[in-house]
Formats: structure tokens, sequence, C-alpha cells
């Protein structure tokens, strides 16, 4: 046995008085459990006994086991231990609901005599309602883990034995007391509403999440003690410091999120049953028949029933086209011709810059402009708003000059009414943008948008419709797929208004205004699919009965109704790989830019005895992009069909549930492209002065500090992407659940349909959190590395 091994083994410890209290605390359950199991079985089944053992074994894995003498070593092995105390431990044991059977295991004279009047003494219940009020329980957590992680408190627990127990008893206390509300053990009642609870463990997962990552990125080590402790497995003082906040970051995060995604599943049901907040005279005992409050989080799971088909539409009558000032903005023909002109002069600027101006591409407008500018505030327009951007594609100038050259129009081949050819285009984009490096070459920036007006001229010259914005941009078919999870839509505002109308004009058009070229017909649209937001329909409607209006982001997924234009999404396999592609190219275009896959595909390509690293680039993004998303979706269906006994193609799951993960790929999207933003968010201006000089123009010029610096810090980028993709990781798993609810009412059946597609959600989250961790290298600003 090794030297390490053995150390390991001996340094388990035992201390009488936490062993005796840990021991005591189990048999006492255990003797009440039995009583009360016997008596009220559905109150305290057997899955609560394993729960409280669990919670008691993981305490004392915490303070008795090797984590506790290597936490004076590592800091990763300290957190560990913290992670247990606050996310482990108190969750394990409310689920046990130890009040009763601890009270039942006492001596019945002692529990009755002893105990009975202290416990119904009014001023006691007093102080229980306070101290487990929501707001206080969140208050002492926060304040705990705070000022338990100053650099002075952790130094006095490391350095001295007696603080390091108080410290670890502060930390189960508070968890225990910030647990009560979202647990709620019988018998307490529930002081705030359901919907407020992930509320509350979203405010405290953003807390870990600043705590872990000032410890994950932070340049020096934080607590002296362990720059003088031996160091372990070859580790530094700060590497092990940023391991620590990793553990604290990712599991941590996790423990708030599942919990916060299961009970939010359960609010928005339409047929869950709410755990309301009880009046003081709406008592509850243990011999009543009524239903007892029960925890969120198990509820979620064991109650929630999927509802009828309806449009998830928020927001009442608000109307974006009813509204003053905005809604006439919008509505004139004229507000989309000026947006298409300004995008169609920017156009023109970076085109010539690419051409003419340096080749270098943080100093030239086609290098700075679309890759760090226009796509970060595409995906921002989208998650704010909707698909704005393509009411303003400069495109669409030139498909107005093409129809005037009367060419004679054609139909669009019925082979390629699909997706496969934008499919096709889109991925060849995404592998030629990372193999060729376009964003680092101006003049290829240039040549592409080039060619993308003559295609765009050339398709719609030719042919009947909108046939280039339906079948073949790649850019509109991503902004198609990332608008599901849009807050707007352009809809009908009334039914009945759209039953009796003869002549149905937002599809066909009338002589003055053109209807919809995509194809879809208003009272049969569902979703932002196919929907360019040009808002020929609203101008064309003789009755104004369209409006831009805001719906619940992603749930149009969830319902497989027939859909205008669209049809069906379980039979719209091109539907479900264009989502795919959208949803891992996001990862595998951020993933490229980090120093450790760079490495990777040189050293491989070293191996190999390539002269280039290009092949193997080439080989690694085909295979994120095709075959990566189609071997996982594909494995997925297959294992949720099996699971769930299902008289279902793997054909239709692949399709109905692919759609699920797009909120998870948007995150991803976003947060890649605001970190650009936000690195480089002056050298536009720069750019521009530089391209605005060379023509003998002369602008003002900002100070270089002011320009130069990021508009967030490090520490507060990477808050807001693992914020991105938390949000995109609970919608992802909402959404794949409420399909399952569709197919598998009963919850049981539901989590093994469930299941698979929540292991490629999560794998897909860890694989974003790990790429937002890495050092990536910054496009645009002379092609550096910056940290993590």
């Amino acid at each position: 046995m090794s030297a390490t091994s053995q150390a390991i083994l001996s340094s388990w410890s035992f201390d009488p008085k936490i062993g005796l209290g840990v021991v005591g605390s189990v048999v006492l359950y255990l003797r009440g459990w039995l009583i009360l199991h016997r008596t009220s079985r559905s109150r305290f089944p057997v899955w609560r006994l394993l729960a409280f053992l669990g919670g008691a074994a993981a305490l004392w894995l915490a303070i008795a086991s090797p984590l506790d003498a290597f936490s004076g070593f590592s800091l990763s092995a300290h957190m560990v231990q913290h992670v247990l105390l606050l996310s482990v431990v108190p969750p394990m044991i409310l689920l046990g609901s130890p009040l009763l059977p601890l009270l039942r295991g006492l001596p019945r004279k002692f529990a009755r005599d002893g105990l009975g009047p202290f416990l119904v003494w009014p001023a006691l219940r007093r102080i229980g309602s306070l101290i487990t009020s929501p707001m206080i329980c969140w208050i002492v957590m926060a304040v705990t883990l705070c000022a338990w992680h100053l650099p002075a408190a952790f130094e006095l627990a490391l350095r001295s034995p007696g603080w390091h127990k108080i410290e670890h008893a502060c930390f189960l206390g508070a968890a225990l007391l910030f647990w009560w509300p979202v647990i709620r053990p019988f018998p307490s009642r529930p002081q705030w509403p359901l919907w407020s609870v992930p509320v509350y463990l979203l405010a405290a997962d953003l807390l870990n999440t600043a705590l872990s990552a000032i410890l994950t990125f932070s340049d020096r080590v934080l607590y002296p003690a362990y720059l003088e402790a031996p160091r372990l497995f070859g580790t530094t003082a700060l590497s092990d410091q940023s391991c620590a906040g990793v553990i604290m970051w990712v599991p941590g995060s996790l423990v708030f999120l599942i919990p916060a995604a299961l009970i939010a599943i359960q609010y928005l049901s339409p047929a869950h049953l709410l755990v309301r907040p009880l009046r003081p005279n709406q008592n509850s005992n243990l011999g009543s028949r009524r239903i007892p409050a029960r925890s969120p989080a198990l509820a979620a799971v064991s109650r929630f029933r999927p509802s009828e088909p309806r449009p998830a539409v928020l927001g009442g009558n608000l109307d974006l086209l009813s509204m003053p000032v905005v809604g006439p903005f919008l509505r004139a023909g004229s507000t989309r011709r000026f947006m298409q002109a300004m995008l169609f002069i920017i156009a023109l600027a970076v085109i010539a810059d690419g051409l003419f101006g340096p080749q270098l591409s943080s100093t030239n407008l086609a290098g700075v402009l679309p890759w760090t500018y226009w796509r970060a505030f595409v995906v921002v327009a989208l998650l704010a708003a909707g698909n704005f951007f393509c009411m303003a594609c400069p495109f669409m100038l030139f498909r107005e000059l093409g129809r005037r050259l009367g060419l004679r129009q054609h139909s669009w081949p019925r082979a390629l009414r699909s997706k496969w050819f934008g499919i096709a285009l889109l991925v060849l984009f995404f592998w030629g943008y990372e193999v060729f490096g376009l964003w680092d070459k101006p003049i290829w920036t240039a040549w592409l948008i080039i060619n993308y007006f003559l295609v765009a001229l050339a398709v719609d010259a030719l042919f009947h419709g909108a046939s280039f914005c339906k079948y073949v941009c790649p850019i509109g078919q991503f902004q198609f797929v990332a608008s599901l999870v849009s807050p707007l839509e352009v809809k009908v505002r009334a039914l009945g208004v759209c039953a009796s109308c003869k002549t149905h004009d937002c599809f066909r058009g009338n002589e003055r205004q053109r209807g919809c070229e995509m194809g879809l017909h208003l009272p049969r649209k569902s979703g932002n699919l196919d929907c360019t937001f040009c808002l020929d329909c609203v101008r064309a409607c003789p009755h104004d009965n369209v409006g831009i209006m805001p719906v619940a982001p992603g749930m149009d997924v969830v319902h497989d109704w027939q859909r205008s234009s669209v049809g069906r999404l379980s039979r719209r396999l091109d539907i479900a790989a264009l989502a795919l592609v959208c949803v891992f190219a996001a990862f595998a275009n951020a993933a490229f830019m980090t120093a450790p896959v760079v490495a990777f595909s040189s050293n491989l390509a070293a191996r190999l005895g390539l002269a280039s690293s290009q092949p193997v680039t080439m080989a690694l993004l085909l295979t994120a992009l095709v075959f990566a998303p189609a071997t996982l979706a594909l494995s997925a269906a297959y294992v949720s069909r099996a699971a769930g006994q299902l008289p279902v193609t793997i054909r239709e799951l692949l399709c109905r549930f692919s759609m699920a993960l797009v909120p998870l790929g948007v995150a991803m999207w976003a947060g890649h492209f605001l970190f650009h933003l936000f690195a480089a968010w002056g050298s536009a201006w720069t750019t521009l002065r530089r391209a605005a000089n060379n023509a003998g123009w002369h602008l003002a010029r900002l100070p270089d500090r002011e320009m130069s610096s990021p508009l967030l810090g490090a520490d507060a980028m990477h808050v807001l992407q693992t914020v991105l993709l938390d949000s995109g990781l609970l919608l992802a798993l909402y959404l794949a659940w409420r399909i399952c609810l569709v197919y598998a009412p009963r919850g049981r059946n539901a989590l093994r349909l469930f299941a698979s597609w929540a292991g490629v959600a999560a794998l897909l989250y860890a694989a974003g959190v790990w790429i937002t961790l890495q050092p990536m290298e910054m496009r645009g600003l002379a092609n550096t590395i910056l940290p993590p």
C-alpha cells in the first residue's frame, strides 16, 4: 500500500461528542419513524427514512472522513466539505421530515411532560415562524457564507480546530434554515407562495456564483495558510484554489438550479396542486386525512400533469403595435426601408474597407463590425424582443431590385422545399469560419457579403415568393431557430375575426399590399419559425387584427399541432437537424477559440506528422457539427423510447426533443458573442475613425484607455455567462419535461423518458461552463488570448 493510501486511511477521525450525537439522532429518528410508519405510511414512507439516513451519512463523511484532515492542506478538500454541509446534508435531513420522528423517538413521558408544555408555548411558535421566514433564512445563509469566506475568518478556522468546528456548525445551521422554505418539512406551513421558491433559489445561486468566480479567477492566493501548507498531488496553491472555486460553482449551482427547475415546472403547470400559505386557523394534525403540504420539489415530480394544448400568451392585451409612437413607427412601410437602408450603407462601408483597407482584422471594419458587433446585436435582439434583424435585412433591398428586372419567375423546386439546403449552407459556413479563419481575413469577409447580395438577387429574381429567406439564407435559418425563445411573436389578436374573414389578405395580399411571402396563414401560424417580422401581414390585414404580442419563450415547441407552412414538428426531421446544428455549433464555435482546444489540435497534427493543424481542425469541426449531434440525439431518442416503452418512432422523439435543446444553444451563443462585444466594445469607434481618416474625414478621438478597456471585468463577464447558461439549462429542461408529459402523463414514466434528454442537456451545460473557464482567443483585438 502506498504512503498516500495509508495516510488517507489513517485520517479517519472519531470525535465522541459528534459521533454520539449523530448516532443518537439516527436511533431516535429510526425509533420514531417506525412508530409513525405503522400509523401513517403515506406521510412517512421508506424514502423519508432513507433520505434522513443519507443525510446523516453525508454529515459523518464531511466531519470524520479524510476530507476534514486534508482541509488544512487543500482548499479543494475543504470546499467539498462545505458543499456537503451546505447543499447535501441539510436537504436530505429535511426531506426526512425529522421533527415528528425525533419527537416520537423520545421516551413518551419525557416528550409529553418535559417537552410538551414547551412546544405548545405561543412565544416559541412565534419565534419558530420568524426564524423560518424565507427572507430571514436567505439573509442568514448569505451572511454566513460571505462572512466565513472572508480571509480573516477563513484563516481563523484553518488555524484553530475549535473555530473550525464552529464554522462547520454555522454552515450546517444556516443551511438547515435556508432549505427549510424549499423543502417545507411536515408539519411546517409554507409562508410564501410557490412561485417565490425558484426566485429564492436563483438569488442564492447568484451569490454562490459570485463567490465561486472570485475563487476561480483570482490571480493570487486568498488564504495564505495554504501557501505554507505542504502541497498534495503536485498542485500549486493557486491551482488548488481555482479547483475549489469550480467545485463550489458547478455542483453548488446544480443543487440550486435542479430544484428551482422542478418547482418552476410545478408552478407553471395549469394542472398542478399549488402549495399556498396557510392561515393560522388552518390546522393540520397527524391524524387528519387532509393531504399535507409536501416538498414542492417532490410534488413537482409526482403531481405534475399535462394541460390541454393552448397558445402560451403573456401580458394580457399588451400589443407592441397598439402602443403609441412604437406602433405607428413599426407599421409604416418606410420604417423597414429606412432600417434596411441603414444596414445597406453599413454593409457597403464594410465591403469597401474589406477590399481596400488594411488586412489586419482588428483595424478593419470587415474584421470588427460583422464578427464582433452584428452577431452580438442579433442574439440580444432575439432574446430581448424578436427577429427584428430579419426585418432590417439589407439583402432584401436587392430582392426588390431583382423583381424590377422583369424576369420570368418560377416556383422553387419541390425537391428543395425543406431546410436541408439551408442546413448544408449553415454547416459549411460554421465549418469554413473556423477552418479558413474568415474573422481574420477582411477581404474574404467582403467577398462573402458581396456574394450574399448576388445570391439573394438571383434567387428572388428567378423564383416566386421569399424563396431565399425560406430555403436558402443560412443567417435566416439560424435566426428562425433562435427566435423560438424570443418573447415576442406576430399573432392574430382575435381568432373570431379571422374566422369571418373572406379575403385572407394577410396571406394572399391585395392590390395595395402583398401578403406573407413565407406562406404563413396567420390564424394557423404558431411560433416564430419562418417568420421574418416583415409585417406585410399587418399592413395587408383589412381588419387590423394582427399584432406583435408577448409569448412564453420556447413554449411553442411543447405542442405538436399543425402549423401553417411548417406542419407538425414531429414530422420535420429537417427542422430538428437545423436546431441540433445551431445548438452544437454554439459550443463548437466557442471551444475552438480556447487555448486547450487550439493546443490539442496542434499537438494532434504534430503526432500525425502534419505540417499544419488545419486538417485536424477540419475533421474535429465536422465531428462537432454533424456526427456529435446526430449520435447524441439518436442515442437519447433510442434510450428514451426504450425506457418509456412508448409506441412512437425514434424519429418522432428525435424531432420533438431536439427542439427543447434550443434555449441552451442560444444561451451559449449569447454568452460567447457578448464576451467579444464587451471585451472589444471600443474597437468599432477606433476602426471607424481609422477608416474615416483614410477617406479624408477626421472624427473626434476619445481617450485610448476608455476605448480599450473591457466594458465588463473578467469576473463579471463569467458571472453573466454562467447566468445565461443557467437560464438556458432551466428552460431546456422545462421544455423537455413538458414534452415528456405529452407522451407519458404519469410522473414516473415521464421521468424515464426525460432522463436521457436531461443527460444531453447537462452534458452541453457542463461543456459550456468548461469553455467559459478557459483562456479564450480574443478575435478582433490583434489575435490575443485573454486569461480566464
